[in-house]
């Protein structure tokens, strides 16, 4: 009879396999937690000692527990070993405490061996699997591949045979392993000629270094591609412009393996952009180059770092031009434009010379290379000449000339626009020097006064309102007592970085811009002012300040209304004021001037002829006027020198004004004396006054109050 077997222990079922688990954790990566460790684990545990406490022994449940380890990928050497060795130490205790076998030995050894048999097995079939399923996809990876790389040459070939632009493949020797058919008929050779030709012979003579050194750079693998246009020869002989792009194919290891060229036909569209740009650079006229183009030129000159030499413009204006379009009508004109340009080219442009029209009449020439001081003259001369020659339009028969403004310097001396500036300039001075067909050559010294006038002329309106200008006063001393009788207002301006500046340096400028009416009333008021703090600290002085009028001042209708004014303000007496004007002012004078004059004198003002003698004065009608007073010009006073035999002239001419002046009935004053002698001459003649160094230079107000009021303390 059987003994009875001890009932397995659920508990000890749970202890075991956690001490399982634990082991397995510690020994390896576990794909689960540990809880679904455990749970597993103690399902085997519990099934292998069902083995041993059973009655009829099979170590079946071992294998499928070794195998059902690896299926849940506990597969690492050490869980099997602690498996095995927890099998014959443990299981027995904590799972089947009590049970007591003769064979229970045996049992334990042969489940250990199954289990282990089963773990075996499970990996090598694991192994088998997964050896299979890598070569499988090997395989496929290997045929998927093939697949591709056919389908890949299949749509090359498609694109290859079937592109509307030429396509090529070269190796690195230059030889070409294939066209397709586009890039033979674009050559005119055939697929096969074209296989037996190198690259190189397709290059255009015209291809310049840079081509070649890009096509270099590709094949020596520093560069992936390349893009340009160029041009082919093709079969015939003609030539064709094309959009070349080229890539280089590499090996594996990066080394450079072919080219591939792709090549468009843009011939029709090279042909077009070069007319547009041709229309974009010429003048539609006279067909020459246009500004544009001749700007182009003049830039590429000066920023030519091989070009240390000069660069000559000659700027050519038509003389009188617009007369022809007047009278003759704007088709005249153009033809005759026509003509010039022409002449022009003819006549400079075979030296290698640029002729441009500029716009309207006028037109410049480029001397890139001016090898010699002189040779851009020569070049305007010859374009003068050319010009100069009659021209028949139809019926009529015209005589052109032109002035040129020659502009010569380094080209590194400053930019294009400065150099046409300068021509400009020079041209300018060409036509204001008068005449016809006259040239002038730039001056920079010229160029800078011109340019210090401008800036000048530009801030003078301002230096009014900033209060910058003063006014100095010149003694005019009586010859027969010495005594001052009265002054001249001299304005000055103070600028603030030119410094004093006399008024020969901005009135010219004021006449020009219309500030000099402006500027000579705030002098006239500003006199008066003085004048009349003079009078009420001296009035026995009676000093009277002489102030100058120009022309326009002259022509003003106010002018007589600012007078009174000035006079009522300052509480000046109308006989001490004096009013300067130039001869040619008096003489141009007429009408509403004239009466102007008239009114002044009939309020006690005096009026005086400043620079007599230097003007073309009509005797008759200078009786006409109401003036009081004659102030000779210096070049008189300055010839009355001793030693010198045109003293003697000088001095009858001065006679015989003082004569004349007095039979007038109007007093005298000389101006720019400068030494004693010629006071004493100018008194021996009769002159009433004098003014100039001898007598003082102009001064600043409180010098004359100063010298007023010692010659009080004289008396």
């Amino acid at each position: 009879m059987a003994l009875s077997a001890p009932e397995i222990s659920s508990s000890g079922a749970q202890r075991y396999a956690g001490r399982w688990a634990r082991a397995i954790a510690r020994r390896a990566f576990v794909p689960m937690s540990s809880e679904e460790v455990e749970k597993l684990l103690a399902g085997h545990a519990v099934r292998l000692a069902e083995v041993l406490r059973a009655d009829e022994f099979t170590a079946e449940p071992g294998r499928e527990v070794g195998r059902a380890l690896v299926a849940v990928n506990l597969s690492e050497p050490e869980t099997l070993g602690w498996s095995l060795r927890a099998l014959a130490d443990h299981l027995v205790d904590d799972v089947v405490p009590g049970l007591d076998r003769p064979d229970l030995t045996a049992r334990v050894t042969q489940l250990q061996a199954a289990l282990a048999e089963g773990f075996a097995w499970a990996l090598r079939d694991r192994t088998f699997a997964q050896q299979e399923r890598i070569s499988r996809s090997a395989w496929e990876a290997r045929n998927e591949a093939e697949q591709a790389l056919r389908d890949s040459e299949a749509r090359f070939r498609a694109v290859f045979s079937g592109a509307a632009i030429g396509i090529g493949i070269a190796d690195l020797s230059g030889a070409i392993v294939d066209v397709n058919q586009s890039f033979a008929d674009m050559l005119g050779y055939s697929r096969d000629e074209l296989r037996e030709i190198n690259v190189s012979r397709l290059f255009h003579a015209d291809d310049g270094p840079e081509m070649w050194r890009l096509y270099e750079e590709l094949i020596e693998g520093k560069r992936d591609r390349v893009r340009v246009e160029k041009r082919y020869y093709r079969k015939d002989g003609s030539q064709l412009w094309t959009d070349l792009a080229v890539s280089l194919v590499r090996f594996d290891d990066g080394r450079p393996r072919f080219t591939v060229a792709m090549v468009q036909d843009i011939t029709e569209r090279y042909a077009l952009q070069q007319r547009l740009r041709f229309q974009a650079l010429h003048d539609p006229l006279t067909g020459l180059p246009n500004r544009t183009l001749f700007f182009e030129r003049l830039e590429a000159v000066l920023q030519d770092p091989a070009h240390d030499g000069r660069v000559g413009v000659c700027f050519l204006d038509l003389d009188g031009f617009k007369a022809v379009n007047d009278t003759l009508g704007h088709d005249v004109g153009d033809k005759l434009l026509v003509v010039v340009a022409g002449r022009l080219a003819e006549a400079v442009a075979g030296a290698g010379h640029l002729v441009a029209r500029m716009g309207g009449d006028e037109f410049v020439i480029l001397v890139a290379d001016v090898d010699e001081d002189g040779a851009a003259v020569e070049v305007a001369e010859s374009a003068l000449r050319a010009v100069a020659e009659p021209v028949h339009i139809g019926a009529h028969q015209l005589a052109v000339s032109a002035s040129v403004g020659i502009v010569d310097r380094f080209a590194a001396d400053g930019a294009a626009t400065d150099l046409m500036k300068a021509a400009d300039t020079t041209l300018y001075w060409a036509k204001a020097e008068g005449g016809r067909g006259r040239w002038a050559r730039y001056d920079p010294e010229r160029a800078a006064r011109e340019a210090t006038s401008t800036a000048l002329a530009a801030a003078l309106p301002a230096a009014l309102a900033r209060d910058e200008f003063v006014v100095e006063y010149q003694p005019i001393v009586s010859l027969d007592s010495g005594e001052i009788r009265a002054v001249e207002a001299l304005i000055r301006w103070q600028h603030p970085t030119l410094g004093l500046l006399s008024p020969d340096q901005f009135i010219g400028l004021a006449e020009e811009t219309g500030l000099i009416v402006r500027l000579g009333q705030w002098v006239l008021e500003r006199s008066c002012v003085e004048a009349g703090r003079w009078h009420k600290e001296f009035p026995r002085a009676r000093l009277m300040v002489s102030v100058n009028l120009s022309a326009r001042q002259v022509s003003d209708p106010e002018i007589v209304d600012q007078v009174a004014g000035a006079l009522r303000a300052s509480g000046l007496p109308p006989d001490l004021l004096q009013l300067e004007l130039t001869e040619s002012a008096v003489m141009a004078t007429g009408g509403e001037p004239v009466r102007a004059l008239r009114r002044l004198a009939g309020t006690g003002v005096r009026l005086a002829i400043d620079d007599f003698g230097t003007g073309y004065s009509n005797l008759a009608y200078l009786r006409q006027l109401p003036i009081h007073s004659l102030k000779l010009a210096g070049p008189f006073v300055d010839g009355m020198r001793a030693q010198d035999p045109a003293s003697v002239v000088a001095e009858r001419i001065v006679d015989a004004l003082v004569r004349l002046a007095h039979a007038l009935g109007l007093s005298v004053t000389a101006e720019s004396v400068e030494t004693a002698e010629q006071v004493e001459r100018l008194t021996a003649l009769g002159c009433d006054s004098g003014q100039g160094r001898h007598f003082g230079n102009p001064v600043a107000p409180s010098a004359i109050a100063a010298r007023l009021r010692s010659a009080a303390r004289e008396d």
